[in-house]
């Protein structure tokens, strides 16, 4: 089936968990139900290997695994995008791997090395679109420190659709969308929360990690910021905003704990977190977390 990217893009980018079994192993299937809710949803574009998806407590090994069994379990309903990272060459053999297992577009996570360059960082996308055989791109932005110069250079490789900004500075924001092509997609990369005031300075679609949860919450928010109607966005928003909170908690090492913790409410052991994420909740959290699930009818939601 052939997806519209620059529609999924626009849409929201549901980032997925990374389950795994009893033993501490990586576990795809157990996506299995949580996907096809989403989907049934009106979920745009899942991602695999995302930072909900704990990536970065995956080797690379077991991220180009999830990529393919991912692929499979989409079985081309929707387009995958597919996250890269870590060190150049982990970043290449995983835009292969994700290519190979027929995924629609790359995510690019920011280089985490202490000592980035931005003209080095244009040299490593450009080896990693090369990798993905002409993959198109989206840039994962967590850091707006490089400038809108480099910004937009990185905007201008051949290939690059869209850029997660996944900073906190709509001012920011809006300067790059002016650098830079207007076919661009810039994507609210701070979950629902945040769509709002990036959805104000030109961004469109958001990143979520609540759809594995609450998928159609995420739906009727991203409706409500296409309508235009912010009011019926942020009212929609109040009522998730205690998850997004737990999951703020600890410098951010509660985002996936808070997520892990709701599913297995719900019925879907997806495992504890990887450290160095937090495991398990706190009982402050977890009896916060509880009131949040009851309070939305959320508990025992499988379908």
């Amino acid at each position: 089936m052939t997806h519209d990217l620059d529609t999924a893009l626009a849409g929201i980018s549901g980032i997925l968990v990374t389950p795994y079994d009893p033993a501490g192993e990586i576990a795809p299937s157990r996506l299995a139900p949580i996907l096809d809710r989403a989907l049934a949803a009106g979920v745009h574009m899942p991602v695999v290997n995302g930072n909900t998806g704990e990536f970065y407590a995956l080797t690379t090994d077991e991220a180009c695994t999830m990529v393919a069994e991912v692929a499979d379990l989409l079985d081309g309903r929707a387009p995958l995008l597919a996250g890269v990272g870590r060190s150049v060459r982990d970043a290449c053999r995983l835009a292969r791997a994700s290519a190979e297992a027929g995924a629609a577009a790359l995510m690019i996570h920011q280089p985490p090395d202490p000592f980035v360059s931005p003209r080095g960082t244009v040299d490593y996308v450009k080896a990693v679109i090369e990798a993905g055989g002409g993959l198109p791109v989206m840039l994962y932005l967590r850091n707006d420190a490089i400038g809108t110069g480099a910004i937009a250079d990185l905007c201008s490789l051949p290939g690059v659709k869209g850029v997660k900004w996944a900073s906190t500075n709509p001012l920011r924001l809006a300067e790059a969308i002016a650098a830079c092509d207007p076919a661009i997609t810039w994507v609210a990369g701070l979950a629902e929360v945040w769509a709002p005031p990036l959805y104000a300075v030109g961004a469109r679609g958001f990143t979520s990690g609540l759809i594995n949860v609450w998928p159609e919450r995420s739906v009727a928010i991203h409706a409500a910021l296409a309508a235009g109607d912010y009011a019926q966005a942020q009212a929609l928003i109040a009522d998730m905003r205690a998850f997004e909170e737990i999951r703020a908690e600890e410098l951010n090492g509660t985002n996936v704990t808070g997520v892990k913790a709701a599913l297995i409410a719900q019925g879907f052991d997806c495992g504890p977190t990887r450290p160095p994420s937090a495991w398990p909740l706190t009982k402050a959290q977890q009896a916060k977390l509880d009131g949040f699930m009851q309070q939305n009818e959320l508990i025992g939601k499988r379908s």
